[in-house]
């Protein structure tokens, strides 16, 4: 008898890599901002910087972590049927 195969599914689908993408977009402009600016008492490098990194490591844990309702109930239903 053989086995019903299911078909892999990928780990991230569309929406995660566009939240990464946003995060990654982010952490760039941080950076880009910190070394735009390039003085240690600036406005932007002290305070609008790190918090534009922040957020995008943020985002990307978000990412990471993000699933759709359509997988949280396929993963529920078939954790009831056993």
């Amino acid at each position: 008898m053989s086995k019903s195969r299911r078909k892999p599914q990928m780990l991230f689908g569309p929406t995660n890599y566009l939240l990464m993408l946003v995060g990654v977009a982010g952490i760039v402009i941080g950076y880009a901002i910190m070394r735009i600016e390039n003085a240690v008492d600036g406005f932007m490098s002290l305070y609008v910087a790190p918090l534009l990194i922040l957020g995008g490591y943020l985002e990307i844990i978000y990412a990471i972590l993000w699933r759709s309702k359509e997988e949280r109930t396929e993963e529920r239903t078939a954790a009831e049927s056993g």
